[in-house]
Parts: C-alpha cells; sequence; structure tokens
C-alpha cells in the first residue's frame, strides 16, 4: 500500500510540472466553425438596417410630380394599400420581437469579511498541525503549496475552521454562507437603490453546498423576495458557474421584459475541508478562501445610463463527454471514506483544451477582421495545404482592454499569460486577486474587476474578457463593454481602503499548477 502510495505521490508531483497546451498548436475546426455560426447567427439581425436604408435611400430621390402620380394610382386602389401597409407593420414587428434584448450589468459588490477572518500563511499552518488530523508529511506538503500558491497572508477563512477543535458542523457551514452572501447583497441593493420586491430573476451558484432548503430559498425568505419570482440553484458546476449564471440570467431576461435579475456566485468552505492525508485531494484545502459576489442585471432601457457595462458575448464550453475531462476534478471518498475534491495528473492538459476550444470560439465574434484574416490563412495553410508554418496566435489585446481570468492558482495564469502573450499589467487584477484574497472559485471574477474599477482602469467603450474554468470540464467566457467610465471616488469595492498597497510584490517562485 506505501509503495502505491508513493507511485501517486511521484505522478501528482510530476503532473505539477505539466505546462498547459499551446492554445493554437492544433486548432479544432469545428470550434472555429462554431464561432462564426455565432458571428453569422448574430450579423443577420442587422440584416434589415441596410435594406431600411435603400428603401430610404431611394425614396429621397422621388420628385414631387413622382410622389402625385404615385398618390393618384394608390388611392384608386386602396385594396392593395391596405394589403402593404399590413405586410409592412408585420414585418417591421416580427424583426423587433425577434432581436434580442439588451442586458445591461447594472452594478456588483464583492463581500470582504472583517479582520477577524484574516489568515496568514503561518496562522493557517498551525491551525492545521494543532487539529491533530495531518500527519508531518501531510502538512509539508501543505507548506509547499502555500509557499508556491502566490497567496498573502490576508485571505479569509470560516470561523469555524480558525478554532481549535474546529467545527464543521452544518449550522457553522450556514453562518458562513449566510454571512458572505447577505454581506454582499446588502451592499449591492444599498448601491444601486433597487428594492428586493423589483427583482424578477435569481440565480444563486455555491458548487459544493447545496443544503435544504436551498440557497436561493435563504435569500427569498431573507429579502421577502416576491411570490412569482424566477429562482434557481447551480450546484456541482465548479469555478466556472458564476458565468453559467450569467449566461442563465441573460436568457431568461430575454423572455421577462423590464426586470432585474440578482445573481451570487459562492462557494463554502466550513463543510468541505478536507481532513485526510491524500495529496490530490489535499490542494483544495490550501486554496480555496471566504469571498461570495453579487452582480444585478437589468434589461430595463431606463436603467442603461446608469448602468455599468452591457452584455455582449457569452461563450460556453463544457468537455464533459470526455471520460478523462469528466473524472480530472471529482469530489469522493479516500480509503478511510473522508470525502474530498480529489484533483487528477491530466488536469492541466484538460484544461488547455477546454481553454483553447472557448477561446477558438470566442475569437470571430471579437477579434478584428485583420487578426482573423491571418489567422484563417495560416489555418488553411496548416491544415488544408499542409504547409509546415507556425499556428498564428491571435492578438487577444486588440479585442480587449481588460481580461479578468480566474485566479484558481499561479501556474494557470503563468500559462496564460505566456500563451496569450499578455503583458503584467494585463495580468495584474488576476494576479493581485489571487494574492490578496485567494481563490474564492467562482466570485474571484468580480473581485478582479472591482480591482480594475479601483485602480480607475475602467473607461468608456472599454472592452473585458472574463474567463472562468472548473469541474466537468468547463471553460466560460463572458464579454463586457464599459458604458461609462468608472470613477474610482464613487465606488465601494472591497479594495478601495488599500487600494494603494497594490500591485503587490509576489516573490519569484516555480508554481504548482494543480488547481480546480
Amino acid at each position: 500500500m506505501e509503495s502505491e502510495k508513493e507511485t501517486v505521490v511521484v505522478e501528482s508531483e510530476k503532473s505539477n510540472k505539466k505546462n498547459l497546451p499551446n492554445f493554437f498548436q492544433s486548432i479544432n475546426l469545428k470550434h472555429v466553425k462554431l464561432g462564426y455560426h455565432y458571428l453569422v447567427s448574430n450579423a443577420m439581425y442587422l440584416l434589415f438596417i441596410p435594406i431600411l436604408a435603400l428603401i430610404f435611400a431611394h425614396l429621397s430621390t422621388l420628385t414631387h410630380q413622382d410622389l402625385s402620380t404615385l398618390w393618384n394610382q394608390l388611392r384608386f386602389n386602396i385594396l392593395t394599400v391596405i394589403t402593404c401597409t399590413a405586410f409592412l407593420v408585420v414585418i417591421i414587428t416580427v424583426y423587433v420581437m425577434s432581436l434580442p434584448r439588451n442586458v445591461y450589468l447594472l452594478d456588483f459588490s464583492c463581500f470582504k469579511p472583517d479582520p477577524v477572518h484574516k489568515v496568514t500563511k503561518q496562522r493557517y499552518m498551525q491551525l492545521c498541525k494543532e487539529s491533530g488530523i495531518f500527519t508531518e508529511e501531510t502538512l509539508g506538503f501543505k507548506k509547499r503549496i502555500l509557499e508556491k500558491s502566490g497567496f498573502g497572508d490576508m485571505t479569509y477563512g470560516p470561523h469555524g475552521l480558525m478554532h481549535i477543535p474546529i467545527n464543521m458542523s452544518l449550522p457553522e457551514a450556514r453562518k458562513e454562507t449566510e454571512m458572505v452572501m447577505y454581506g454582499a447583497i446588502d451592499q449591492l441593493l444599498g448601491k444601486t437603490g433597487v428594492k428586493p420586491r423589483e427583482i424578477g430573476i435569481l440565480v444563486v451558484n455555491s458548487s459544493l453546498f447545496n443544503p435544504v432548503p436551498s440557497l436561493s430559498a435563504m435569500i427569498v425568505n431573507r429579502y421577502k423576495l416576491r411570490g412569482n419570482i424566477l429562482s434557481y440553484n447551480l450546484g456541482g458546476m465548479g469555478c466556472s458557474a458564476g458565468l453559467i449564471s450569467v449566461d442563465l440570467a441573460k436568457d431568461l431576461l430575454q423572455g421577462t421584459p423590464n426586470s432585474y435579475a440578482l445573481v451570487v456566485s459562492t462557494e463554502n468552505i466550513t463543510r468541505n475541508w478536507y481532513t485526510g492525508n491524500e495529496r490530490p485531494m489535499l490542494v483544495t484545502n490550501c486554496l480555496f478562501r471566504v469571498g461570495a459576489a453579487a452582480i444585478l442585471l437589468t434589461n430595463r432601457s431606463s436603467d442603461r445610463r446608469r448602468s455599468k457595462y452591457k452584455l455582449i458575448h457569452t461563450v460556453r464550453t463544457n468537455k464533459g463527454a470526455d471520460d478523462k475531462c469528466y473524472n480530472c476534478v471529482i469530489q469522493q471518498e479516500d480509503q478511510n471514506q473522508v470525502v474530498g475534491v480529489s484533483l487528477s495528473k491530466d488536469l492541466m492538459a484538460v484544461a488547455g483544451e477546454a481553454l483553447k476550444a472557448n477561446i477558438t470560439t470566442l475569437g470571430p465574434l471579437v477579434l478584428p477582421i485583420s487578426e482573423q484574416l491571418l489567422f484563417l490563412a495560416t489555418l488553411i495553410g496548416k491544415k488544408l495545404l499542409k504547409m509546415k508554418i507556425k499556428p498564428y496566435i491571435p492578438d487577444f489585446k486588440l479585442a480587449f482592454e481588460h481580461f479578468c481570468i480566474h485566479a484558481g492558482g499561479r501556474g494557470v495564469l503563468d500559462e496564460l499569460e505566456k500563451h496569450l502573450e499578455l503583458s503584467p499589467w494585463h495580468m495584474e487584477p488576476s494576479r493581485m486577486t489571487l494574492y490578496r484574497y485567494g481563490n474564492t472559485s467562482s466570485s474571484s471574477l468580480w473581485y478582479e474587476l472591482a480591482y480594475s474599477e479601483a485602480k480607475g482602469r475602467i473607461k468608456k467603450g472599454d472592452r473585458v474578457w472574463q474567463i472562468g474554468f472548473g469541474s466537468g470540464f468547463k471553460c466560460n467566457s463572458a464579454v463586457w463593454r464599459a458604458i461609462r467610465s468608472i470613477n474610482p471616488a464613487e465606488e465601494k469595492n472591497p479594495w478601495m481602503d488599500e487600494i494603494d498597497d497594490f500591485p503587490a510584490h509576489i516573490p519569484k517562485v516555480s508554481p504548482i499548477d494543480f488547481t480546480p
């Protein structure tokens, strides 16, 4: 048994040294085709505009005598006039009703726990040792992960795990989730002035903690939301669930005019701390920290002016049909029947494939024509003409001003910076979020956007790319355009009282890439 355990350890440590595969080395044509399918589908809505322009341009060339002749002909043929008018009205009505409703991000809030919840790396290791659960070998492994994690000493832990003996009870887990969810929602409602009973859609995501009644029911009860609210609770979907929630809310807003949609993204640490000693399950203990975000979306045209962003695109990629992808992040029991989340040695390769598929689909929707032509030219030369040329890597910096990449771990951030050829400035929100708050699961993307706002970087017209990935295996993207410039002096977000301390200096170490 010991020899088998050692084999697993060696394989895990070797896998930690693997890098993400080159996204553009081997492109799957079906993902390129899917991206252009989305592009053509969206463009169909715009075809009616040039047709109307041509009609009005032709009418403008008619003389007074032409109009008089036309009137004389039409007044003696009332049936034709009525039929043409009715047909035109129907066409315009169908066109207008088929247009997708614009979805705006009115505002969002990220929860910042009280200082009593801060847990330094030294304090974390002390609590692990005093718990009496972990072996000396396990403690050494945890320490190495923390040293290479990209964490600072200001992340937050739940109350139940910061005292000895630790308390992982259901009531304690509820307290953690209520603290982060209600804290974020209270601040959001205060910022926007929206009354709870005005909210028509509620989407909550928490991957590992799904009590009865559900988290969405807890929010309905707390804020006395209306009885006909469309309420959804998403579980087991990993760190990418935040953007899945946004995509679901967007679709629901298409069929619900003049509505608000509240999206809440969080994860629970108390109930899901692994108390065993198997290494594939220990990494999540070290990386996840307390956090939550609340986002308010709207399709009300009257709210456009005071909203922050307009949702432009959402692209979802699901690799769950592949067994290797499905099993790379999985909740299971260890040999002692202790439940934990196990990370496969194939995780980095799987993440790279999912990211590649998502990026390839998104590219035609967002990249400038010049970049698409260069990409297609090299793709045709490589795939069809069998030319020995390097694949062209599109410059996504021409499509986006800001990047919010899920702060799951330092290794993934390093690899994305390299493959997408991003600058340290572009990666700063993700790295500083990982350093300051740790991996807060699906809510990390919103801490990153809050960082850019606190720095005064968001200007009117700027485009933001949020990209998250998680168990399943899934990779999801959301693209936003800033409706107005964000003034940091008017903002209330978790960075404002300390933003001048960032970017902080993070020691250079070789990272462990074993992240969910």
